[in-house]
């Protein structure tokens, strides 16, 4: 998929999950999500930090130089403008010119902007796929968004096995479209 492709399915992604930010209801930080450890609240306190760090590596900033400053609750007394700032900077610094040519460092080393971008989207479509169904709200994603997440994740997904960062796969059904596809790949029973 061309770099401009891959800006155009993180827009997406991130609108989804915006979506499913408004629809949190004021006594639904607590419920549970598909994310065994993890309430609502804390699902996007993920996110939030995770927004927070795209300006500091795409800048080229390693994990040393960022530290420790968005360890803790980045959420404060409102959780959605904390979000909605963040993830403002963040899609802000991924539309600079040229982004996707630099190298970014990563807990994994250094690596292709657009590796980062596409595992900035994988976690975008399906973190909030999971908080669409803690509180309640539409689960379907973007189809072409999906697709070509399961395109861009299969390859990897036996890398990826016991790291942690997801569960272990799931069977779906032959038939299953290409969000169910990526869910299952990535643990989520639908």
């Amino acid at each position: 998929m061309i770099m401009s492709g891959l800006l155009d399915l993180h827009g997406r992604a991130l609108a989804g999950f915006d979506e499913r930010v408004d629809a949190i209801g004021p006594d639904q930080w607590h419920a549970a999500t598909p994310c065994a450890e993890w309430d609502v609240r804390r699902l996007l306190g993920h996110m939030v930090a995770e927004q927070l760090w795209v300006p500091h590596l795409l800048k080229g900033e390693t994990l040393e130089d960022v530290g420790d400053r968005y360890d803790g609750d980045q959420l404060g007394d409102d959780p959605v403008t904390a979000w909605r700032t963040a993830a403002s900077e963040a899609r802000a610094a991924w539309l600079w010119p040229g982004v996707l040519a630099r190298r970014v460092h990563l807990s994994s080393g250094l690596a292709d902007a657009g590796v980062y971008c596409w595992q900035m989207t994988l976690d975008l479509a399906v973190h909030g796929w999971d908080l669409a169904r803690a509180v309640g709200y539409d689960e379907k994603m973007d189809t072409e968004l999906a697709e070509a997440l399961y395109t861009w994740a299969a390859p990897q997904a036996g890398a990826w096995a016991g790291s942690g960062s997801f569960g272990e796969p799931v069977p779906v059904p032959e038939d299953a479209d290409a969000q169910e596809r990526l869910l299952g790949l990535l643990g989520r029973r639908v």
